[in-house]
């Protein structure tokens, strides 16, 4: 007797109630996540459960140069066939800016198959020219670039004007989004109180300044500040600095599957009434 294989699909409504996500390559609703030096095989185990839900792969800060070789080529490859982009944070590239090592920069991170970057100043000055010399050079080597904007000390704020006036001129130059700093703690910088609310009224008045938000990506490492930002701006939401095991948290929280954002979903209507 012949059998059939029992269907192992979910319903295509029940996997996304919200009706909104879009399959990998995704232009809307990108989710970048942050690795802070988890080993290959947590990494690899984590594109197991998560790939999917995954865009951008952030090695923060300067750890790059930490990693053996051998390692750092394993993480960007398996990556790359799961369709995600690997970047170095850019407190790396700052640190090159500084010590005068930018051509070095850039051939490493070739060379070692680094397909973006992020062009921040965080940490240290950046003029406007130098900003949009190194977001210019990095587009001509082939890179994806995403700037960041803000500072990391403890109790920065956002200066909205600033904000929508440097996105214009990174975007101008090549940037493809421009990311919100958040660091990775979420509290007390940006767009985040000490106990890492939002700040509304920010939020509002940069909704009201900045044009195309869709190419904003706002650092929210926490889960309430996602909560916030997609209830806010909705499912596709560009989000960051992730914390790598929270990807498909974050991803129930997109579709409506957690009862955060239960109210995103798209209940048909039946009427009850007898």
């Amino acid at each position: 007797m012949q059998t059939t294989t029992p269907k192992t699909t979910w319903p295509a409504t029940l996997a996304d109630p919200s009706g909104h996500r879009q399959a990998k390559p995704r232009t809307k609703g990108l989710t970048m996540v942050i690795d802070k030096g988890i080993g290959l095989n947590a990494f690899s185990d984590m594109l197991a459960t998560s790939g999917e839900y995954i865009d951008i792969i952030k090695f923060g800060f300067g750890t790059s140069p930490l990693y053996p070789i051998p390692v750092i080529r394993s993480k960007i490859e398996l990556a790359a066939k799961q369709g995600i982009m690997v970047i170095p944070g850019g407190t790396l590239l700052e640190a090159a800016v500084r010590l005068d090592l930018v051509p070095g920069f850039f051939s490493q991170i070739l060379a070692l198959g680094f397909t973006g970057v992020e062009v921040s100043d965080g940490t240290i000055e950046l003029s406007r020219s130098l900003r949009s010399e190194l977001i210019r050079d990095a587009k001509s080597l082939g890179l994806t670039v995403f700037t960041e904007y803000g500072k990391k000390q403890f109790g920065s704020r956002i200066d909205v004007l600033d904000f929508a006036a440097t996105a214009e001129q990174d975007w101008a130059c090549g940037a493809e989004l421009v990311t919100v700093e958040a660091r990775e703690s979420g509290k007390g910088v940006g767009l985040f109180d000490e106990q890492g609310d939002c700040r509304d009224g920010d939020l509002s008045h940069i909704l009201s300044v900045v044009p195309n938000l869709d190419r904003v990506l706002w650092e929210a490492p926490l889960k309430e500040q996602q909560v916030s930002l997609i209830k806010s701006l909705g499912a596709n939401v560009h989000l960051g600095n992730i914390p790598f095991h929270d990807a498909i948290t974050l991803e129930t929280l997109r579709r409506g599957l957690r009862s955060d954002t239960f109210e995103l979903q798209q209940v048909p209507y039946f009427d009850y009434m007898i």
